[in-house]
């Protein structure tokens, strides 16, 4: 059993840095795909970037440039740095951890069903 703890999120001003952190139980971190998502008041979950087990990296769209994802495995933690945040970045932002052999594209595409662990999520409003 995998727990997902996220921490990180707050109020920040459109412009503005926040890095994110999900910590994970477990010895076997390193073994799992790690994904983050995010769900805007109103709207359905939605991927936002993912890292696999090799390192490789995926992005949405609306977030390229602006976000960037990494893992450390030696703290069990993966990363989500974000910046020039939008107002429409305001979302709760959940961390999701994958077994097996899948590339970070392949993790942007799959049904949420197909992640093993989700984390209970982390609120980021930007304000204008």
């Amino acid at each position: 059993q995998v727990q997902l703890v996220e921490s990180g999120g707050g109020l920040v001003q459109a412009g503005g840095s926040l890095r994110l952190s999900c910590a994970a139980s477990g010895r076997t971190f390193s073994n799992y795909g790690m994904g983050w998502f995010r769900q805007a008041p109103g709207k359905e979950r939605a991927f936002v970037a993912a890292i696999s087990r090799s390192g490789g990296t995926s992005y949405a769209d609306s977030v390229k440039g602006r976000f960037a994802i990494s893992r450390d495995n030696a703290k069990n933690t993966v990363y989500l740095q974000m910046n020039s945040l939008k107002p429409e970045d305001t979302a709760v932002y959940f961390c999701a951890g994958i077994r097996g052999l899948i590339t970070a594209q392949g993790m942007g595409t799959i049904k949420e069903e197909y992640y093993d662990y989700w984390g209970q999520g982390t609120q980021v409003t930007v304000s204008s």
